[in-house]
Protein backbone atom coordinates (compact mmCIF):
# COMPACT_ATOMS: atom_id res chain seq x y z
CA UNK A 1 0.00 0.00 0.00
CA UNK A 2 1.41 3.14 -0.98
CA UNK A 3 0.77 6.90 0.20
CA UNK A 4 -1.07 7.56 -3.24
CA UNK A 5 -3.59 4.79 -2.35
CA UNK A 6 -7.00 6.70 -1.88
CA UNK A 7 -8.90 5.69 0.94
CA UNK A 8 -12.22 3.64 0.86
CA UNK A 9 -14.80 6.67 0.81
CA UNK A 10 -16.35 6.39 3.95
CA UNK A 11 -14.69 4.19 5.65
CA UNK A 12 -14.18 6.72 8.90
CA UNK A 13 -18.32 7.70 8.73
CA UNK A 14 -19.76 4.00 8.33
CA UNK A 15 -16.90 3.30 11.38
CA UNK A 16 -17.86 6.17 13.36
CA UNK A 17 -21.81 5.25 12.85
CA UNK A 18 -21.44 1.52 13.48
CA UNK A 19 -19.87 2.77 16.63
CA UNK A 20 -22.54 4.95 17.58
CA UNK A 21 -24.97 2.70 17.46
CA UNK A 22 -23.08 0.16 19.89
CA UNK A 23 -22.46 2.60 21.95
CA UNK A 24 -26.18 3.47 21.84
CA UNK A 25 -27.39 0.29 23.18
CA UNK A 26 -25.80 0.30 26.26
CA UNK A 27 -24.95 2.29 29.36
CA UNK A 28 -21.24 3.53 27.48
CA UNK A 29 -20.75 6.60 29.42
CA UNK A 30 -21.32 5.20 32.81
CA UNK A 31 -18.86 2.80 31.94
CA UNK A 32 -16.66 5.23 30.89
CA UNK A 33 -16.97 7.14 34.18
CA UNK A 34 -16.75 3.85 36.63
CA UNK A 35 -13.31 3.15 34.51
CA UNK A 36 -11.61 6.43 35.07
CA UNK A 37 -13.17 6.57 38.84
CA UNK A 38 -10.93 3.39 38.76
CA UNK A 39 -7.16 4.30 37.75
CA UNK A 40 -6.68 7.55 40.02
CA UNK A 41 -7.91 5.45 42.84
CA UNK A 42 -5.49 2.62 41.62
CA UNK A 43 -2.57 5.15 40.75
CA UNK A 44 -2.28 7.29 43.60
CA UNK A 45 -0.69 5.01 46.27
CA UNK A 46 1.96 4.23 44.00
CA UNK A 47 3.04 7.27 42.87
CA UNK A 48 5.56 9.17 43.67
CA UNK A 49 4.66 13.09 43.23
CA UNK A 50 7.43 15.18 42.46
CA UNK A 51 7.51 19.03 43.92
CA UNK A 52 10.41 20.64 43.43
CA UNK A 53 13.27 18.43 44.71
CA UNK A 54 10.84 16.81 47.06
CA UNK A 55 9.91 13.22 46.26
CA UNK A 56 6.31 12.28 48.45
CA UNK A 57 5.80 8.87 47.89
CA UNK A 58 2.45 7.71 49.29
CA UNK A 59 2.91 4.16 49.73
CA UNK A 60 1.25 2.46 52.59
CA UNK A 61 -0.32 -0.26 53.72
CA UNK A 62 -3.80 0.70 52.27
CA UNK A 63 -1.67 0.62 48.75
CA UNK A 64 -3.04 -3.12 47.94
CA UNK A 65 -6.56 -2.16 48.94
CA UNK A 66 -6.45 0.47 46.57
CA UNK A 67 -5.19 -1.45 43.68
CA UNK A 68 -8.06 -3.70 43.85
CA UNK A 69 -10.90 -1.07 44.40
CA UNK A 70 -9.28 0.47 41.56
CA UNK A 71 -8.90 -2.58 39.06
CA UNK A 72 -12.73 -3.95 40.24
CA UNK A 73 -13.66 -0.37 39.29
CA UNK A 74 -11.76 -0.68 35.64
CA UNK A 75 -13.49 -3.90 35.11
CA UNK A 76 -17.00 -3.24 36.21
CA UNK A 77 -16.51 -0.60 33.59
CA UNK A 78 -15.97 -3.00 30.93
CA UNK A 79 -18.50 -5.03 32.24
CA UNK A 80 -21.00 -2.03 31.98
CA UNK A 81 -19.92 -1.66 28.38
CA UNK A 82 -19.93 -5.51 27.42
CA UNK A 83 -22.65 -6.97 29.91
CA UNK A 84 -25.39 -4.38 29.75
CA UNK A 85 -28.12 -6.75 31.35
CA UNK A 86 -25.88 -6.58 35.02
CA UNK A 87 -26.22 -2.72 34.21
CA UNK A 88 -27.87 -2.55 38.03
CA UNK A 89 -24.90 -4.78 39.93
CA UNK A 90 -22.37 -3.35 38.23
CA UNK A 91 -23.89 0.30 39.41
CA UNK A 92 -24.42 -0.78 42.37
CA UNK A 93 -21.05 -2.02 43.16
CA UNK A 94 -19.21 0.77 41.78
CA UNK A 95 -21.01 3.33 44.34
CA UNK A 96 -20.21 0.95 47.10
CA UNK A 97 -16.68 0.58 45.83
CA UNK A 98 -16.39 4.48 45.37
CA UNK A 99 -17.44 4.59 49.19
CA UNK A 100 -15.56 2.12 50.30
CA UNK A 101 -12.23 4.02 48.65
CA UNK A 102 -12.91 7.45 50.92
CA UNK A 103 -10.97 5.54 54.17
CA UNK A 104 -9.41 2.63 52.37
CA UNK A 105 -7.54 4.43 49.26
CA UNK A 106 -5.96 7.82 50.10
CA UNK A 107 -9.77 9.56 50.52
CA UNK A 108 -10.84 7.43 46.94
CA UNK A 109 -7.87 9.12 45.01
CA UNK A 110 -7.81 12.49 46.63
CA UNK A 111 -11.93 12.74 45.94
CA UNK A 112 -11.24 12.60 41.99
CA UNK A 113 -12.13 8.71 41.78
CA UNK A 114 -14.54 8.65 44.29
CA UNK A 115 -16.26 10.94 42.38
CA UNK A 116 -16.52 9.06 38.65
CA UNK A 117 -16.95 6.35 40.38
CA UNK A 118 -20.16 7.39 42.13
CA UNK A 119 -21.01 9.42 39.14
CA UNK A 120 -20.72 6.59 36.56
CA UNK A 121 -22.62 4.13 38.96
CA UNK A 122 -25.35 6.48 39.54
CA UNK A 123 -25.57 6.57 35.63
CA UNK A 124 -25.59 2.74 35.23
CA UNK A 125 -28.21 2.47 37.75
CA UNK A 126 -30.36 4.68 36.12
CA UNK A 127 -29.36 3.70 32.11
CA UNK A 128 -32.59 2.30 30.57
CA UNK A 129 -32.54 1.00 26.62
CA UNK A 130 -34.42 3.09 24.38
CA UNK A 131 -37.23 2.08 22.14
CA UNK A 132 -36.21 0.93 18.74
CA UNK A 133 -37.39 3.69 16.01
CA UNK A 134 -40.37 2.14 14.66
CA UNK A 135 -39.86 1.83 10.66
CA UNK A 136 -42.38 3.63 8.62
CA UNK A 137 -43.11 2.06 5.09
CA UNK A 138 -41.94 4.12 2.23
CA UNK A 139 -43.91 6.39 0.66
CA UNK A 140 -44.12 6.21 -3.41
CA UNK A 141 -45.15 8.74 -5.14
CA UNK A 142 -47.92 7.61 -7.06
CA UNK A 143 -51.16 10.07 -7.51
CA UNK A 144 -54.77 8.96 -8.09
CA UNK A 145 -57.45 11.07 -9.63
CA UNK A 146 -57.26 14.40 -7.49
CA UNK A 147 -54.36 14.85 -6.28
CA UNK A 148 -54.46 11.93 -3.77
CA UNK A 149 -51.81 9.26 -3.37
CA UNK A 150 -53.49 6.06 -4.60
CA UNK A 151 -52.51 2.83 -3.30
CA UNK A 152 -50.58 0.10 -4.72
CA UNK A 153 -53.49 -2.53 -5.09
CA UNK A 154 -56.81 -1.46 -6.05
CA UNK A 155 -58.34 -4.30 -4.82
CA UNK A 156 -57.38 -3.83 -1.25
CA UNK A 157 -59.15 -0.47 -0.85
CA UNK A 158 -62.51 -1.70 -2.25
CA UNK A 159 -64.95 -3.84 0.64
CA UNK A 160 -66.58 -6.10 -1.65
CA UNK A 161 -69.66 -8.05 0.41
CA UNK A 162 -70.16 -11.43 1.46
CA UNK A 163 -71.85 -13.50 -1.73
CA UNK A 164 -72.57 -16.75 0.85
CA UNK A 165 -76.36 -16.55 0.90
CA UNK A 166 -76.95 -18.99 3.68
CA UNK A 167 -75.64 -16.86 6.21
CA UNK A 168 -77.47 -13.88 4.90
CA UNK A 169 -80.18 -13.71 7.97
CA UNK A 170 -77.37 -14.73 10.85
CA UNK A 171 -75.40 -12.03 12.58
CA UNK A 172 -71.65 -12.02 11.91
CA UNK A 173 -70.96 -10.01 15.59
CA UNK A 174 -68.57 -12.58 16.96
CA UNK A 175 -67.26 -10.29 19.47
CA UNK A 176 -69.62 -11.08 22.01
CA UNK A 177 -70.23 -7.39 23.09
CA UNK A 178 -73.56 -6.68 21.48
CA UNK A 179 -76.38 -5.31 23.46
CA UNK A 180 -78.54 -7.57 22.04
CA UNK A 181 -77.45 -10.45 23.29
CA UNK A 182 -76.92 -9.10 27.05
CA UNK A 183 -73.12 -8.41 27.19
CA UNK A 184 -73.01 -4.93 27.17
CA UNK A 185 -69.54 -4.62 26.22
CA UNK A 186 -68.17 -6.68 28.85
CA UNK A 187 -66.11 -9.87 27.79
CA UNK A 188 -66.29 -13.12 29.96
CA UNK A 189 -64.00 -15.50 30.68
CA UNK A 190 -66.10 -18.60 30.14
Amino acid sequence: MSAETPAVPGQFSRRRLQFRAWRGTRPFWAGLFVMLGGLPIAYFPYANLQIGHLTLAMQTAGGSSSLIIGVLLVVLGFTLWFQKHVRTFAGVAAILLGLVSIPLANLGGFLIGFLFALIGGAMAVSWAEGAPPESQPARQDMTGTGDAPGGTDPDTTILNPVQNTTELGKSNDLSGTSPANGANGRHSAG
